[in-house]
């Protein structure tokens, strides 16, 4: 039993237009006369096929090489900065909860995951507070909290270069936060548990 031309679907046309030996423009015309209602993506099908063709299968220049050495160290590190990360890992459901335990806004718990906090200005309080919250030591916290910031992986996909992380102290990372200034003062007192300020 054969299927009339008008009874294929698009897909079928294409799968019978891909497998032609000769994708020259006769065949493309051809299919275009039989099958007019798919004609846009016949020629995108044939323009795909006509690219693919031409590729250069030329070995890669040094600099070429050197891009994408670049790029897949730059994943490398990004992965394993993450398994060693225990803020990274943690789920949006988490870090609000997180958020509302410590009673500041999540951007907050945001900057501390993306690390662009000093660290220095954060009462010792709070700091053991949020470890506890994350279910990990102070030390570890304090070593998560060291690593570079990381922020410069989500602007990758941006049009201009990615800048430096810029990294802002407790006191202003909460009044960005617009927070008022007696909750930042409750947090900013000093009653933490090393006489750090």
């Amino acid at each position: 039993m054969t299927i009339s031309p008008s009874k294929l679907s698009c897909d079928q046309v294409l799968e019978s237009f891909a497998m032609e030996s000769d994708t020259s423009g006769q065949t493309l015309q051809k299919y275009l006369q039989e099958y007019p209602e798919y004609a846009t993506q016949l020629v995108d099908l044939s323009l795909e096929i006509f690219r693919f063709s031409i590729l250069d299968e030329s070995p890669l220049s040094e600099e070429d090489q050197t891009r994408i050495d670049s790029a897949w160290n730059l994943i490398r590190y990004t992965q394993s900065e993450i398994a060693t990360d225990p803020i990274a890992k943690l789920s949006v459901p988490k870090l609000r909860e997180i958020a509302q335990s410590l009673n500041v806004p999540r951007q907050v718990i945001t900057a501390f995951r993306e690390r662009t906090v000093i660290v220095t200005s954060v009462p010792m309080k709070f700091l053991v507070q949020f470890a506890s919250l994350v279910d990990i030591s102070i030390q570890e916290f304090l070593n998560a909290l060291a690593l570079p910031p990381q922020s410069l992986a989500r602007n990758y996909k941006a049009d201009v270069k990615p800048t430096k992380a810029i990294q802002v102290t407790f006191e202003q990372l909460l009044r960005d936060a617009g927070m008022s200034d007696e909750k930042i003062e409750l947090l900013l007192l000093n009653n933490d548990l090393d006489g750090r300020n």
